[in-house]
């Protein structure tokens, strides 16, 4: 009996996952995509809530589930299409300069986001409208799919409703003696991530 259960509790898969073996894919942002270098899988945190007792308090599970910031790096192309990409979308959702940015980024949602209604927020002037939102045009999903050592598609982690919240600068030197390409980091916020197989429409979340 010992040794059954022993045998059962063996790992399927004994291979190991490669920190290369990747490819990640956002829907608003085809031109980042293609130059992505680096992703992480972002940790979370359940917290504990204390039980107070005449003793001691007691740790118990905490019922709120927080997410670190997703974070991806990229290669910046020479005409810096892919940066501005982000900062467009940036721009759009803080209009530094004036609302108009933002009614620009609902009209691109348009054409990247089929059930986007971007021009339903707008007035017949052309003004957002007070408390209108389009979350097919400000927000977007994206996809981490987790390669085997043969390149096939193991695992995707789905990402829901995400947004950029910092993007780093890009730093020129003519002082560099080696070749080094200028590459940016951006963090973006988000719902929460699922685990998918691999081009299924459903989310498998193992429990132990």
């Amino acid at each position: 009996m010992t040794t059954t259960k022993s045998f059962n509790r063996q790992p399927t898969v004994i291979d190991y996952a490669s920190p290369t073996q990747f490819k990640f894919n956002i829907l608003k942002l085809p031109k980042v995509e293609y130059f992505c270098t680096a992703v992480n899988v972002p940790g979370i945190n359940l917290g504990t809530a204390n039980m107070a007792t005449p003793l001691k308090n007691i740790p118990m599970p905490g019922d709120t589930l927080t997410y670190q910031p997703l974070s991806m790096t990229f290669l910046n192309d020479e005409y810096l299409e892919n940066f501005q990409e982000i900062h467009g979308w940036m721009a759009g959702l803080g209009f530094p300069e004036d609302r108009k940015q933002y009614r620009d980024l609902l009209g691109a949602g348009q054409d990247r986001f089929p059930t986007s209604s971007g021009a339903n927020n707008l007035t017949d002037g052309g003004k957002v409208k007070y408390g209108a939102t389009d979350q097919g045009a400000v927000l977007s999903d994206a996809t981490l799919t987790i390669l085997t050592g043969k390149n096939n598609a193991a695992l995707e982690i789905r990402f829901r409703d995400l947004y950029p919240t910092s993007l780093s600068g890009i730093q020129y030197d003519q002082q560099a003696e080696d070749i080094n390409y200028t590459t940016s980091t951006v963090e973006f916020a988000y719902s929460l991530y699922t685990f998918a197989s691999v081009g299924s429409s459903t989310t498998t979340t193992k429990v132990t």
